[in-house]
């Protein structure tokens, strides 16, 4: 079965580097927050419903030219002599055929200007954050027991929050 959904390609030392808070931890060490980084891609990729693949230049880690999945988000870091840009516009050459919406989260503009002529959508760093920030807060509502009372008890109000954490977790998976 062919896998329709959009797809958001990000250019991950750009979100790391864009990011106050993945930044930060970038100085403590780079895996932290690419851990980071994927976790939160992961969450947003449950709740968006988009395709999420994260592209590093594999020149800061060794074994170039790997991918592998890690929380449901597809990871590349490129091969040697190729830069996430390229790696980038190469996978939007393979995605674009298959009539979907691709959009790149990357703070390097002028360097895709290719993929963005053909379609792509930009999304900057910052827009990025703040899309996954509101995912967060909706999720967060969702998993937050209700103030509200109602007549109608429902078995989500039963459970206890950990428990309804718990569910949403593996329905992330």
């Amino acid at each position: 079965m062919r896998d329709l959904r959009d797809v958001l390609l990000v250019d991950g030392y750009n979100m790391i580097g864009g990011w106050p808070e993945l930044a930060a931890l970038s100085q403590a060490g780079m895996q932290e927050a690419r851990d980071r980084l994927l976790d939160l891609l992961a969450d947003y990729q449950a709740y968006s419903g988009r395709r999420v693949i994260a592209v590093f230049d594999a020149y800061r880690v060794p074994g170039l030219g790997r991918s592998f999945v890690q929380g449901k988000v597809q990871v590349y870091f490129t091969k040697e002599k190729e830069t996430a840009d390229e790696c980038i516009e190469r996978l939007v050459g393979e995605y674009s055929h298959r009539r979907r919406q691709i959009y790149v989260a990357t703070s390097d503009s002028t360097e895709q200007h290719v993929i963005f002529a053909q379609g792509a959508l930009r999304v900057s760093a910052r827009e990025l954050r703040l899309e996954v920030e509101e995912m967060q807060r909706e999720v967060k509502k969702t998993i937050e027991p209700r103030n509200t009372r109602s007549s109608r008890h429902t078995l989500e109000d039963k459970l206890p929050p950990e428990v309804r954490s718990r569910l949403e977790d593996w329905r992330r998976q």
